[in-house]
């Protein structure tokens, strides 16, 4: 072989590992998207996360990927998924929607930035060892949906002011649930209220709680911030009016299919932080280098139609605070 031919042959040669070394770099990052809930359930937090993606210049479907796992409200899948992920090698794995999926992503890896979402002080739960600081691969969003437990009770006492005796319900496969309970016997306390725990955690026990809060005559419902109870909205909504129960969630979601009201921190804005999170890791940021966000903004929902169902007058003071109220 001839010099010149033999210089011609190596060019070609280093020009097309080049070629592929620059094809490596420009591969689509992906996310592992790990929910507790369900794309129906989350379809409006979703839109939040891709929006703060986008605002930080990341489009799904033109510069990066999403591989979306929903267990559907059953957290015993949450572990199985998260080590699926971490097996297709995300570049960064998101945890929305709770503690139990943050909780599951942590377990499965110790190198992979993991962004969680929840509404449950993050330190106490064991995600991070400081809010400022939080070190390691994890960092996230809080709001305050655990904070705002005591005004869920406030309100109900506004609804139903002679009330002597108020029901919470609970997932009590969350792990936050000891947190939401003690919270709320506080604020029950304060109030003059007895307060019953009652526990679902399949739709099994639907039934059974409504026929319990029956025979317990109390004056209101106050459901806990949790995916299972999130997936299900619409039935606990329907079961709310078909049993006449005055009854309070945390997400928009649960008024809109039929339910009386909600108060809760925004998640709209907790999933656009979370994306816009996402993002800057994608571009290099590290999980330690992130303090954890806290979310203060909350949201008040009322559906007025149900309000009429149940023979509720609500107090125009009330009305006025709220940020939607569905006719």
């Amino acid at each position: 072989m001839r010099r010149r031919e033999f210089i011609t042959l190596l060019g070609a040669t280093g020009g097309g590992w080049v070629l592929t070394a620059v094809h490596a770099q420009q591969a689509i990052p992906v996310i592992g998207y790990l929910s507790a809930g369900s794309p129906q359930g989350f379809a409006t937090r979703l839109a939040a996360f891709h929006q703060g993606l986008e605002e930080t210049g990341y489009r799904e479907g033109q510069n990066v990927t999403i591989e979306y796992h929903w267990a559907e409200g059953k957290d015993d899948r949450l572990l199985a998924m998260a080590a699926d992920l971490v097996q297709r090698r995300v570049n960064v794995l998101v945890a929305p929607g709770g503690v139990s999926p943050a909780l599951a992503a942590k377990a499965a890896t110790t190198t992979i930035p993991i962004v969680f979402e929840t509404g449950v002080d993050p330190v106490a739960a064991g995600l991070v060892g400081s809010l400022s600081h939080p070190s390691g691969n994890v960092t996230g969003v809080t709001s305050l949906n655990v904070e705002v437990a005591p005004k869920r009770f406030e309100l109900l006492r506004q609804l139903r002011p002679a009330a002597s005796a108020v029901a919470l319900l609970v997932n009590p496969n969350n792990p936050s649930s000891q947190a939401v309970i003690t919270e709320s016997r506080q604020a029950a306390h304060a109030l003059n209220l007895e307060l019953h725990v009652l526990q679902a955690s399949s739709e099994a026990d639907f039934e059974g709680v409504f026929a319990k809060l029956g025979e317990l005559h109390v004056a209101g419902l106050v459901v806990a911030p949790d995916p299972f109870f999130l997936t299900r909205s619409g039935q606990l909504a329907i079961l709310t009016i078909r049993h006449a129960v005055v009854a309070i969630f945390h997400t928009r979601e649960f008024v809109a299919a039929g339910g009386l009201l909600s108060y809760g921190g925004s998640t709209a804005e907790t999933h656009r932080q979370a994306g816009i999170y996402t993002a800057q890791i994608l571009k290099g940021a590290k999980p330690a280098d992130l303090p954890v966000q806290q979310v203060t903004k909350v949201e008040l929902f009322i559906n007025m139609s149900t309000a009429k169902a149940l023979g509720l007058e609500i107090p125009p003071t009330l009305l006025a605070l709220a940020n939607e109220v569905i006719e």
